[in-house]
């Protein structure tokens, strides 16, 4: 509904956007922001308040470690599954994208595999953010962080429209590196600049998997 309302009202009065030397659609240029920005959403909502409650409240990761499992089992196992529920988000999207003739290439069967790839890192970020949680009242903390990045990740403006000193702080928001890559591909605007996109993700996976594996083995076994 959300994409529908940009493309029905918003994007009337908006008009074209030129974005990189090509000339889109309003409802083009923010269709595929708004794929990665649910995969972002639903993975740091599942990894965050759920991942939350079962680590102070229900004490579920204490029973799994008298399994024969251990702190990276768990970790890699909750941002899995943090990584599904945003791919389920995103390819709503997708399929709301394709129906209302918004996708410009075949490069967009990627635009799921991206939006799992957003997932994980997001996933790995919010389940390394929440061990260091003390209370409910601290989630205000990681809403302070999610909103910039959803309206300040070149989502709804061309990157070259912002201020010089907002498009180099744009350029370290990981949303604006997976933003880059579904647009890429739904576009069919594909280059090696996308490589730098996806390392900047991995790396983000790869950090936030190894803090939440720390943090757990600590928080757990102390």
């Amino acid at each position: 509904f959300y994409l529908v309302s940009i493309r029905i009202g918003f994007s009337a009065l908006v008009g074209d956007v030129e974005d990189g030397g090509r000339v889109l659609s309003y409802a083009e240029f923010v269709a595929p922001a708004l794929m990665a920005a649910s995969a972002m959403n639903g993975a740091v909502f599942e990894s965050t308040m759920n991942i939350f409650w079962k680590l102070k409240w229900a004490k579920v990761y204490d029973g799994m470690l008298a399994a024969p499992l251990n702190v990276w089992d768990i970790a890699i196992g909750e941002i899995t599954w943090s990584q599904i529920r945003g791919g389920l988000y995103a390819a709503a999207f997708l399929l709301v994208t394709l129906v209302m003739g918004l996708l410009q290439s075949w490069w967009a069967i990627l635009a799921l595999p991206a939006a799992l790839l957003i997932g994980v890192a997001f996933g790995a970020a919010g389940f390394a953010t929440t061990t260091f949680l003390k209370s409910w009242q601290d989630f205000d903390l990681i809403t302070l962080v999610t909103m910039p990045l959803f309206l300040f990740s070149a989502t709804f403006y061309p990157l070259d429209v912002y201020p010089p000193v907002l498009q180099t702080i744009a350029q370290i928001s990981p949303l604006y590196h997976g933003v880059e890559i579904i647009r890429a591909l739904t576009l069919g605007a594909v280059d090696l600049g996308i490589l730098v996109h996806i390392a900047f993700l991995v790396v983000m996976t790869l950090v936030g998997l190894a803090i939440t594996a720390q943090r757990l083995e600590r928080l757990l076994k102390a």
